[in-house]
């Protein structure tokens, strides 16, 4: 298979689609929309995973696991939720095959139909809180901070690999507060876990802000989001953190007593990241050599690539870099030493190029008598000649130092693109031509939302939360406003 991948400047969606497969890290499935994720693909997701996993646990928070199944009358329960979530459901009927009496393979057994249709899970609420029914009595069961990773379904008609598919990877936090300030307390708490995550460990700077009504996740008062901005110009939603009010607790009927000894209903949050994160990823900080992958995270950190004719050397090659793997190791750095002689050490360059390995480290018989090794940083393309003694602990703070170009590149990118209009002309004109965040004033109306969403395709991506008070006139009504909201094209 060829290795070469499409420009950025070119195509970015077929660049984006080129690394993703080319990277090794999904393809697309037989299932239309749906994907397989790969092994290297599922390593990074892994990493990910654990990392929050971690986070979660340090904030009090246990694992649980709720039906892939919801009955479909749960779902009719809270209006808002089934009202924006059923263009996306995909609803079981029956419960059996047999075979087909013309033989034409099997069909479905008209006498197996279920007596209620099960929608497959495209988000969790309504089957947990129906369960949190029987776990919440009094206020000695709150607060209930439950997390679930699961997949998830929603019947996308126009899917990416990674960003947009029928079925994902997820994890969806569900949690009950006896007050509505905890409640909102938590939201914001895990807003910040998220926001965390994203730029510590995946290198992404993002913008903390809340999303407009028309922009709310469908049962809730208030969602809380991080927004970043990718190499194209376009946001990406990376997360978000849902105040539900007492909407589902109402609708399922969860109430607690308190220490008043009075009934009242529950207060609730909902919180979640998917494996849309590696694609904003892959979008965010790689290149058209392939990908680049944050250290923190890479599901191989180095990679030591020997340079050697026939066995002899290549026996002295691995003797001498025993003890350097030893050492990475003991500092948990994961490496792999490539000595397979099916491909030249210029195409294993350029293999793990492609995937993104952020330190290279190539050695030869003449570099080992020399006491010398040539490390190569894959977000730099620098290459340096390094001392073997000491290596595992300069392989270290090199990881770190990659860990922190990358994020200081994403932010600088980041900044340059966020601009600050006050006329429609100059929006129409930033949107076109430089793309980014468009810091604007809008005068607080769905109407002017929706009417510059239809002439732009932009959106309100969010009302960042470290937004100040600004009296100003609406872009596009000229109708008064208070304070500036941040506009993008998105995925």
């Amino acid at each position: 298979m060829s290795k070469e991948i499409t420009s950025r400047e070119e195509d970015y969606a077929q660049w984006y689609n080129d690394l993703v497969i080319k990277g090794g890290l999904a393809e697309n499935a037989a299932v239309r929309g749906c994907m397989v994720i790969k092994p290297y693909g599922f390593g990074l997701w892994e990493n990910m995973r654990d990392q929050l996993d971690r986070m979660f646990k340090e904030t009090g928070h246990v694992n649980a696991y709720f039906p892939l199944f919801i009955p479909k009358s749960f779902l009719s329960k809270e209006a808002a939720h089934v009202e924006g979530f059923a263009k996306e459901c995909a609803v079981v009927t029956h419960y059996r095959l047999k075979n087909d009496p013309n033989g034409k393979g099997v069909v479905v057994d008209p006498e197996a139909k279920l007596e209620e249709e099960l929608i497959i899970r495209p988000t969790s609420e309504t089957i947990i809180w129906n369960t949190y029914k029987d776990w919440i009595q009094s206020y000695r069961d709150l607060p209930l901070l439950i997390n679930q990773w699961a997949n998830v379904v929603r019947w996308e008609m126009r899917t990416r690999l990674f960003l947009r598919t029928a079925e994902f990877l997820w994890q969806e936090g569900h949690t009950a507060h006896a007050t509505r300030d905890e409640a909102i307390e938590e939201a914001r708490k895990m807003l910040d876990v998220y926001a965390d995550f994203v730029e510590n460990f995946m290198a992404l700077p993002v913008i903390k802000g809340v999303k407009t009504p028309s922009e709310r996740f469908a049962g809730a008062e208030d969602t809380y989001c991080i927004e970043a901005l990718m190499q194209d110009g376009k946001a990406l939603q990376a997360g978000t953190s849902h105040f539900l009010g007492q909407n589902f607790a109402k609708a399922f009927d969860v109430k607690f007593l308190t220490r008043e000894n009075k009934q009242e209903f529950v207060w609730a949050t909902s919180w979640g990241v998917s494996t849309r994160l590696v694609g904003a990823l892959v979008m965010a900080h790689s290149d058209d050599q392939g990908l680049i992958l944050p250290p923190k995270i890479a599901p191989l950190q180095v990679v030591i690539v020997p340079i050697f004719k026939g066995d002899e050397q290549r026996g002295f090659i691995e003797n001498a870099v025993l003890p350097i793997i030893k050492g990475l190791k003991e500092l948990g750095i994961t490496v792999k030493f490539d000595d397979s002689d099916n491909a030249r050490p210029g195409w294993k360059f350029a293999e793990y190029e492609m995937k993104g390995v952020p330190v290279r480290i190539a050695i030869g018989q003449r570099d080992i008598e020399n006491n010398v090794v040539e490390v190569a940083r894959r977000d730099t393309k620098e290459k340096i000649s390094v001392s073997m003694n000491g290596l595992p602990y300069y392989i270290k703070t090199l990881l770190d130092e990659i860990q922190q170009h990358m994020y200081n590149k994403a932010l600088a990118y980041r900044d340059a693109h966020i601009t600050s209009v006050d006329t429609w002309a100059d929006f129409e004109e930033v949107l076109d031509n430089k793309g980014g965040f468009i810091s604007a004033h809008w005068d607080g109306s769905a109407e002017t939302e929706e009417a510059i969403k239809e002439k732009t395709k932009a959106t309100i991506r969010c009302i960042p939360l470290q937004s100040i008070e600004e009296k100003g006139v609406c872009i596009l009504t000229g109708k008064p406003s208070s304070q500036r909201v941040l506009f993008a094209r998105a995925y």
